[in-house]
């Protein structure tokens, strides 16, 4: 697990859910871009990565919120595990598999926040099947952007090193 990567996974996931949240309807959460760097988090660097970037981009989300502290860190610690174990045993290297992963994510993490809600204030409420739904595209779409991301800057961070190369000094005479 790579620690620094870790927490730059959670500043950065904090930050734009902070900064985009504020231009959604009446400042609700539309998106859960913390979940997004959860589930990137444990699908890149394991299960460990995972429980530790739900855990900490969870509470902070949740002291932040108007929410109960302590039952988002506590679902995105499942979830960020949950990812991470599946993406541990089956091969996940490409976008489209990761963003399956992530629809699962998203759906499994609503039905456990509604269902934590309904335990603590002993009143089970309707299930939002189109907010459930709606949030779960966002998601994905955010997170098949990052995964392609993650892929594409790399190979063109090298490429325009090579690039930049002067013409004498990479030539053997």
């Amino acid at each position: 697990m790579k620690f620094t990567a870790v927490l730059a996974t959670v500043v950065i996931s904090v930050v734009l859910q902070l900064g985009l949240a504020r231009y959604t309807v009446g400042g609700k959460w539309l998106f859960d871009i913390v979940l997004v760097g959860v589930v990137y988090a444990a699908l890149n660097w394991g299960p460990v990565a995972g429980m530790v970037t739900g855990t900490v981009g969870g509470l902070i989300q949740d002291v932040l919120s108007d929410d109960v502290v302590g039952t988002g860190g506590l679902i995105k610690t499942l979830i960020g595990f949950a990812a991470g174990f599946i993406g541990s045993q089956f091969v996940v290297a490409r976008p489209f598999a990761r963003v399956m992963i992530l629809a699962g994510a998203s759906v499994l993490h609503r039905i456990l926040v509604i269902a934590l809600h309904a335990l603590i204030d002993q009143h089970w409420a309707a299930m939002p099947w189109p907010a459930v739904l709606g949030e779960t595209l966002l998601n994905s779409v955010l997170g098949l952007v990052a995964f392609q991301a993650s892929e594409t800057v790399p190979a063109l961070r090298s490429r325009s090193r090579q690039s930049r190369r002067t013409t004498f000094k990479g030539r053997n005479w």
